[in-house]
């Protein structure tokens, strides 16, 4: 029997791709011509199309770098074997396994499962939601809070979102919330990891960058805390002029001792915030570096774990391994950037953008307009991964010569990232929601709920440009 072969969208792209490659190497041009500042725009839109078309990232990036920097480094009369780009990867692989910022990301990984599979968050939303009853849109505020302590534990986006949306989405429609109410607290809530330290991506932004990761965390503090206000203002002002949106809990529900919600307080929230306030709080202190910080919040989680009596071998087991996949995604992603952007520069791609860029006589303000706009734009079809270590580092050579510093670059950027994951088309914070929502929970209606949470974002963003020291105050006052 003949097999079928299903034409999908990967089948033909991988098709595509390999006939380019095969042309390339048949018919390779001079290396006189390879060398030209084109070549380095023509592997930039490369590597696009081969991400969209759903390429592993990490490999793609160290596959299309290599290929195109067998030719960038190459030598008259020098051998394939010989050739540099073969030993500046190595080396740069040594120098991801020895980087001490890099060794704390699978630390606050392992944290952030270990938080999520122990039930802690569980205990902690049903504590804050009795602690709120009173309070206009309760149940969204509860969330957003409790969104904003998960992500401070974890700093994985697609687990906060997931994880709410299983705890709380069902609890919220059946308390008569609207769903675009409940969809976008949820999913803004969750999205709230990409700021709030220890956030993942401003330890690849402070690797990639060059920037201390302990400024950026304390950067970040400030800005991810007044979102989260602004997301629980909003809330409770539309449950204010509209009570039918997000009704209030019934009075048997309210009706809860003092004394109960209290304890309730006690033991599920003042643990995680100890252990939350010390990793952080010494991070930012300076007491101890990120890499100390995280072994130390891996070692509290374990503990809480212990002690709430919901840490099993399956548990441990699968926040290890689990652990263990993502930090090996996040290295070899920082190897890969490694190769393509040196290979770019060689090229001289990098050249023509800043070329281009210089060509418009930006003042500094124009200039982050125009990056941050760039970056909004990649944010719909690219996973910040790609845009921290792809696209960022285009912009960075250009900070000095605008005057801008590259740690309020950096969390202008993480608040637009922030706002990229929360719009449509594209918005990565929809689809997770939507993976654990109950059928009749439509996709239109969660970007309907998003919408409003984008444009407060925006005004964060706004708020930020016209306020630098609401990112810069902190890192300034601790460290300078």
């Amino acid at each position: 029997m003949i097999a079928r072969l299903r034409l999908d969208t990967r089948t033909v792209g991988f098709a595509v791709v390999g006939l380019i490659v095969l042309l390339y190497i048949l018919f390779l041009p001079p290396p006189s011509m390879i060398r030209s500042p084109h070549m380095g725009m023509v592997m930039l839109g490369l590597i696009v199309v081969t991400i969209l078309l759903g390429f592993p990232i990490a490999f793609t990036l160290m596959g299309v770098g290599i290929l195109f920097g067998i030719y960038a480094f190459w030598r008259p009369g020098l051998a394939l074997s010989d050739n540099p780009i073969f030993d500046q990867m190595v080396l740069r692989t040594y120098g991801v396994m020895t980087n001490d910022v890099v060794i704390s990301v699978p630390l606050f990984i392992f944290m952030g499962y270990i938080v999520e599979r122990s039930g802690i968050i569980d205990r902690l939303f049903r504590s804050l939601q009795l602690a709120m009853a009173g309070v206009p849109a309760s149940l969204a505020v509860a969330t957003i809070a409790t969104c904003g302590v998960f992500a401070a534990a974890t700093g994985i986006i697609g687990a906060v979102v997931t994880l709410m949306g299983l705890l709380v989405l069902q609890p919220m429609l059946k308390a008569g919330y609207d769903v675009r109410i409940a969809a976008g607290s949820i999913a803004a809530g969750g999205c709230l990891g990409i700021l709030i330290p220890p956030s993942v991506m401003l330890i690849l932004y402070g690797a990639t960058a060059g920037v201390s990761v302990v400024q950026l965390y304390a950067g970040a503090l400030i800005p991810g805390i007044m979102l989260a206000l602004l997301y629980i203002g909003y809330v409770m002002v539309r449950a204010l002029i509209n009570p039918s949106l997000a009704p209030p809990l019934p009075k048997e529900e309210r009706n809860v001792p003092a004394g109960e919600i209290l304890r309730s307080l006690v033991v599920s929230f003042v643990p995680l915030a100890l252990l939350i306030g010390a990793v952080l709080g010494s991070i930012v202190k300076g007491w101890a570096t990120a890499s100390e910080a995280a072994a130390l919040g891996a070692i509290g989680a374990i503990v809480l774990a212990a002690i709430y009596k919901r840490l099993d071998w399956t548990r441990f087991r699968e926040s290890v391994f689990l652990t263990s996949r993502t930090t090996a995604m996040v290295c070899w992603l920082l190897v890969g950037s490694w190769v393509f952007s040196s290979t770019f520069a060689v090229l001289g791609g990098q050249r023509i953008l800043e070329q281009w860029v210089f060509s418009l006589d930006l003042s500094p303000g124009g200039f982050l307009l125009l990056s941050q706009v760039l970056i909004f734009l990649l944010g719909w079809p690219l996973d910040w991964t790609v845009i921290i270590i792809i696209f960022v580092p285009i912009f960075l050579p250009m900070l000095a010569h605008f005057g801008i510093d590259p740690l309020f670059f950096g969390l202008l950027t993480a608040l637009n990232l922030q706002t990229a994951f929360l719009s449509p088309p594209m918005a990565m914070a929809a689809f997770y929601l939507k993976g654990v929502a109950p059928p009749h929970v439509t996709l239109g209606q969660i970007f309907a709920g998003m919408v409003p949470f984008m444009i407060i974002q925006l005004l964060a963003m706004l708020l930020l440009y016209l306020i630098p020291d609401i990112g810069l105050w902190l890192p300034r006052t601790l460290y300078q």
